[in-house]
């Protein structure tokens, strides 16, 4: 019953109130399930994880709590328990031990990440694998193609980024997605991908990859971060988005079968045009400097850190993303689970 108070107030008709009332579906958390317009499960969720060379290796992210370079024992390990919790894609990058100009460590055929997707798939035949297909973990100078001077070369590029995203077909992957947004790279891909008889397998490409600050976390962990300049000559400027959309026509007619738009919190305007302009199925990638501004406030008791995740990634659904590359993934499959989502 509503106190005296309440009752005293004048009320203030509209057209729809008092006969619509918004409240009555929010009452009991059953009614609120029952309307709920935006389902976050765990099998949306895709796990990346940071391979490097060795046995028992297991060594901390500093700027990402929780975030591990792993050897491809420990990873297989880890995509165990991705699975038992319902998350049945996993986003590898490889953490090679030696670099060189042209990233040749990228391609090799027992390249660490083309190993890691052989014990994978091994192990877990259930398991999604997708691998990251891009050379700047693997060249010594950090950048996402070869060289010609200062200057990051496009088409000397494309043979490579074909080569290794062939590699990894070869040992396993389920889906390859190029990162490197050199121009052509989806086309480059999709041809040497039939040429070889691999037309069977996907590709997702990251079509709308900003040049983002929130990135620097990422560079940590797979060792990657430029040796000079900067990537702002071939990923996106942040203040753009109607170039997003040309960027993911150009990928869809080369072939690409799943688009990206990274990073994906500040970009969600971006996440929702893409999602209304193409019916492919679209990724958000929750990228790692959101991971970690997560962590550092939850770490210091400003915010609910289950809740924050959990609402963020809804956002990200809510958006229009299909699917949502995450480092909270397991975390959100255990909290759904205990919600029972």
């Amino acid at each position: 019953m509503r106190d005296v108070s309440e009752r005293a107030l004048p009320i203030v008709r509209s057209q729809a109130f008092p006969n619509v009332r918004m409240r009555r579906l929010r009452a009991s958390e059953a009614m609120r399930g029952l309307v709920r317009e935006t389902i976050l499960r765990a099998d949306q969720l895709i796990y990346p994880l940071f391979v490097r060379e060795g046995r028992a290796e297991r060594q901390e992210v500093p700027s990402m709590p929780g975030v591990y370079q792993l050897s491809s024992d420990d990873a297989v390990r880890e995509a165990g328990k991705a699975l038992e919790l319902g998350v049945r894609s996993v986003l590898l990058f490889g953490i090679p031990s030696e670099k060189d100009p042209v990233g040749s460590g990228a391609y090799a055929d027992h390249g660490v990440v083309q190993g890691a997707i052989r014990r994978m798939k091994s192990e877990y035949p259930d398991l999604l694998v997708i691998t990251d297909v891009c050379l700047c973990e693997y060249t010594s100078h950090g950048h996402c193609g070869v060289l010609g001077g200062t200057a990051v070369l496009n088409d000397a590029s494309l043979e490579l980024h074909a080569r290794t995203a062939l590699s990894h077909a070869e040992a396993g992957a389920d889906i390859v997605a190029p990162s490197s947004m050199m121009d052509g790279v989806v086309g480059a891909l999709r041809h040497r991908l039939d040429e070889e008889g691999y037309e069977h397998v996907p590709i997702l490409a990251y079509a709308a990859k900003y040049a983002s600050a929130y990135y620097g976390p990422f560079r940590e962990a797979a060792d990657s971060a430029p040796s000079f300049g900067d990537r702002r000559a071939y990923q996106m400027d942040p203040a753009n988005a109607r170039q997003a959309l040309r960027e993911v026509a150009l990928d869809v007619q080369e072939g690409a079968d799943i688009v990206m738009v990274k990073p994906a919190l500040a970009y969600l305007d971006v996440v929702s045009r893409v999602r209304e302009r193409f019916d492919l199925p679209v990724a958000a990638y929750n990228v790692s400097g959101e991971y970690a501004m997560v962590k550092a406030a939850a770490q210091n008791g400003w915010i609910d850190e289950r809740r924050v995740v959990l609402e963020t990634l809804t956002g990200m659904r809510r958006a229009g993303a299909d699917m949502i590359i995450t480092y909270h993934a397991l975390d959100a499959a255990r909290w759904l689970r205990e919600d029972g989502m």
